[in-house]
């Protein structure tokens, strides 16, 4: 059924029709539809960072920065559903076509560049969610802010969703903002995720209830890299990781029509690049939770991302080829080891 539904689908615009597919989405769940179709979440309980996750697959942030759509995409069956990225102000991101679809290698390259409604928007719309399982968010800071101020803006939505979230992610690793991987490496990472860990812990001691911080990393790093970021999330107090963003890497698709298209390419050619990451961040940082993501269109590849040294796993371009019934295959696979 979904095959056809995708083949209809991808003779669209790749960024109408993810939103005509979030809008039925919408309407089939008001209508109680989802859980007839692809019936009541894989129970897989699991405790990392003093959370207790459904299962241990999740969604990956991007799909739904707004947290528009967050009750229906959770109720086909998701562990945890991660929104974002999301700014301290709107912003309507970078100009169109910025979403192309490489079907032929399972992946997407996408220049989206933080398009959303500000960070005030996406606190109420998680506020209103019937969703039952948790929900992290993802923030990051405005085009128009500076490198060096860059704290500034991720301080700002640190506050503004703290109340909210059941972990929040500092995304340092996103393409599509100029100069935001700078922030991954050296004393730069230092200074933003020092304070942002304070800040935290304040805003924790404050409200009771501890919400553990993450970091998203690239898939574009040296070992030496991956090594001086290791150390640095030690520093920092940070509860976790996720493994990996989109790549700006092309080999992999070479000579497709949209190789060379600017943005990050995820999907099936960043399965291996992300799983490097995994294993070595997992040598580094034996007992640190990590999430994988990157290339996940089976559950034997959410299999092998366990395998690498990942803790939970989240989709987002398999989603798209596989569709939704990827969701509970990945989930029964990981319950049963």
């Amino acid at each position: 059924m979904y095959q056809l539904t995708r083949s209809l689908l991808f003779r669209l615009d790749p960024e109408t029709a993810h939103g005509l597919t979030l809008t039925a989405l919408d309407k089939l769940y008001q209508a109680g539809g989802v859980e007839r179709l692809y019936g009541p979440a894989v129970s897989d309980p699991v405790e990392l960072m003093g959370l207790r996750f459904a299962n241990r697959v999740g969604l990956a942030a991007g799909l739904d920065k707004n947290a528009d759509h967050l009750d229906a995409l959770g109720a086909l069956g998701f562990g945890f559903v991660e929104v974002g990225t999301v700014t301290p102000k709107p912003q309507p991101g970078n100009d169109k076509p910025r979403l192309f679809r490489l079907a032929k290698h399972g992946a997407i390259i996408n220049r989206f560049g933080f398009n959303n409604k500000g960070v005030l928007h996406l606190v109420e719309q998680v506020k209103k969610r019937r969703y039952a399982g948790l929900v992290g968010i993802n923030i990051g800071k405005n085009l128009t802010t500076s490198v060096d101020g860059a704290l500034g803006d991720y301080l700002t939505c640190l506050e503004a969703v703290h109340d909210v979230a059941d972990y929040v992610t500092v995304n340092v690793s996103s393409p599509n903002t100029p100069g935001l991987r700078t922030l991954q490496f050296g004393d730069q990472l230092d200074a933003l995720l020092g304070p942002l860990r304070e800040r935290a812990n304040e805003l924790d001691a404050q409200t009771g209830r501890r919400v553990p911080l993450l970091i998203k990393i690239a898939p574009d790093m040296s070992d030496e890299e991956i090594a001086l970021v290791a150390q640095s999330i030690t520093r920092n107090a940070f509860d976790g990781v996720i493994a990996t963003n989109t790549t700006v890497e092309r080999s992999a698709v070479k000579g497709h029509v949209h190789a060379e298209e600017a943005g990050g390419l995820s999907g099936r050619p960043v399965f291996e690049p992300s799983n490097r990451i995994i294993r070595a961040l997992r040598a580094h940082l034996p007992g640190l939770p990590i999430i994988g993501v990157g290339g996940i269109d089976s559950p034997k590849k959410a299999q092998e991302k366990l395998a690498a040294g990942a803790d939970l796993v989240q989709l987002y371009s398999g989603l798209i080829y596989e569709g939704p019934k990827l969701v509970s295959g990945c989930a029964r696979a990981l319950a049963k080891g």
